[in-house]
């Protein structure tokens, strides 16, 4: 007995619409727009680069030239071989890496505390710490200043740690919250049922199921901490204690005639805030829009 496959009519393409010349010129007009905005943005970055692989003469007579004696190579070896740019790099290292464990590990807890319990005056906690969005570190530094100096934290790292802190826990807390709501109840209480403690279910469920919004987190707490020059440039009078945004201005006083060192300073400076980013910015979009739950 023969058999047939039933054939299916191949269905015709919709014909694509030609673009009309309003909208090539709105895609004109928003990428000349970005491209702008991206260059203006770029600038600095690329000037400091551009100077720290030439001359200080060249750096001088064309900020924007490309290097005409090679790649100078030894403004990059000077710096590296200095011991107060390894010390500064070292204080860097404490001040990020005490902001971002610290603030990541207490915005995870409150942002807990405020996505998943409930507690008489809940809305109006939140929406009191949401306030501090609105007050940026720089406004609040002389009270700031006050208590640091009552605490006894004047020249001491954590006097730079715990302001910066606290100022970020705001936007981290928003932030892990609308992640964490994203997770549905049922969740929780199938948790629960099996025996898993409020602990529990916090440490080895919700946290694994937001990592791309801690790494968000995080990525924001270490950029921030890492490029801060006003609160250790306040706090901190020893020298030795500086991280490398202010280890710049001590090395500036030193060679203050010799541009091309200061650009392969600052180009240093932002080598490893860029590589990082390189590696997290995937998870930024995903942590600040909420996450999303496949199953």
């Amino acid at each position: 007995m023969t058999t047939y496959a039933p054939t299916i009519a191949a269905l015709p393409s919709k014909p694509k619409r030609p673009i009309s010349a309003r909208r090539l010129l709105l895609n004109i007009a928003k990428y000349a727009v970005l491209t702008f905005v991206a260059v203006v943005i770029l600038a600095p970055s690329l000037t400091a680069v551009l100077g720290g692989i030439r001359t200080t003469g060249e750096f001088l007579a064309e900020p924007f030239g490309l290097p005409k004696q090679g790649i100078q190579w030894q403004n990059f070896v000077r710096i590296l071989s200095n011991p107060d740019f390894w010390n500064a790099f070292k204080n860097s290292i404490l001040l990020t890496v005490g902001v971002t464990v610290i603030g990541v590990s207490l915005s995870a807890c409150l942002a807990f505390v405020f996505s998943r319990m409930q507690f008489l005056g809940k809305g109006f906690l939140f929406n009191v710490l949401s306030l501090g969005l609105l007050f940026p570190l720089v406004v609040a530094i002389l009270p700031i200043f006050i208590q640091i100096r009552q605490l006894g934290l004047i020249n001491n790292l954590w006097g730079v740690i715990l302001p910066m802190v606290a100022f970020s826990l705001p936007g981290s807390v928003v932030i892990l919250r609308g992640f964490f709501m994203a997770i549905p109840t049922e969740l929780e209480d199938a948790a629960y049922i099996d025996g898993c403690s409020t602990l529990g279910f916090f440490r080895f469920i919700l946290l694994p199921m937001a990592r791309p919004a801690i790494a968000a987190v995080a990525t924001l707490q270490v950029i921030g901490a890492w490029n801060e020059y006003f609160l250790p440039l306040l706090v901190l009078n020893d020298p030795k204690l500086w991280p490398l945004p202010l280890g710049i201005m001590q090395f500036q006083g030193q060679y203050g005639s010799e541009w091309a060192l200061i650009m392969a300073y600052i180009t240093i400076l932002i080598i490893p805030v860029v590589i990082f980013y390189i590696f997290t910015q995937r998870f930024i979009v995903t942590g600040l829009t909420g996450g999303e739950l496949k199953g």
